[in-house]
């Protein structure tokens, strides 16, 4: 048991070594990113993301930032996401992946952010007020 736990933790270390770290957020989700140069492997969680992204949106919006630098088998991504759903999450995997290939090379922040990538995405759901049956929704006022 304990040569597996010792395996596990030098096997991360050694994926993450002489990589740069990057944090993205959207919407509730948070993903922690790890990028280094490699051959195109993505891993989400321990997972490869064709596996873990079963829509084919989520998969192009994903590879996007690489696509545009044209760097797509230049790097190897190593990322935890928690929080949110599926398109919160592929939004924040996108936004810390362009942080990290900002931080290989400066010179590809003007192409990211021309593409908004680099900055955070705001939106997220509106609270629901009281006295309301949405957020913005009433109840449907009866006369009688």
């Amino acid at each position: 048991m304990e040569t597996a736990s010792n395996s596990q933790t030098t096997k991360s270390k050694m994926d993450i070594e002489g990589s740069k770290y990057a944090t993205g957020r959207r919407k509730t989700s948070i993903a922690k990113i790890w990028l280094k140069k490699g051959n195109g492997n993505i891993s989400i969680n321990g997972k490869d993301y064709k596996d873990y992204f079963k829509r084919a949106n989520h998969k192009m919006q994903l590879l996007r930032p690489f696509e545009i630098l044209n760097v797509s088998t230049s790097y190897d991504v190593k990322c935890n996401v928690k929080g949110g759903g599926l398109s919160g999450q592929v939004g924040a995997l996108v936004h810390g992946i362009s942080k990290a290939l900002v931080l290989f090379d400066a010179n590809s922040k003007t192409t990211l952010k021309k593409e908004k990538l680099t900055t955070r995405d705001s939106r997220a759901v509106e609270r629901k007020k009281y006295g309301h049956r949405k957020a913005r929704r009433s109840f449907q006022f009866s006369k009688r």
